[in-house]
């Protein structure tokens, strides 16, 4: 198996000196996407802010919208 690449490395080395923190409750599902999910797929070749500027049909990544249903949090495709 080939090495990851370097960013990848550095995401997970700094999840492992921060783990107690990323556990915690106050640290919520958008902190670990802005700080964690969207730079792992950058650095595994993915859009994820559009930055070719494509429709919505042709991006990489479509965000989801949240939305309550019952008091609960769902999330739908945009």
């Amino acid at each position: 198996m080939p090495d990851p690449p370097p960013q990848v490395k550095e995401l997970v080395d700094r999840f492992d000196q921060n783990l107690e923190a990323y556990r915690s409750p106050a640290y919520g599902e958008a902190e670990v996407r802005v700080e964690f999910i969207n730079p792992l797929f950058e650095a595994l070749g993915w859009d994820v802010t559009n930055r070719a500027g494509y429709a919505e049909a042709f991006k990489d990544v479509v965000h989801e919208d949240a939305i309550k249903v019952g008091g609960a949090t769902k999330y739908t495709g945009s």
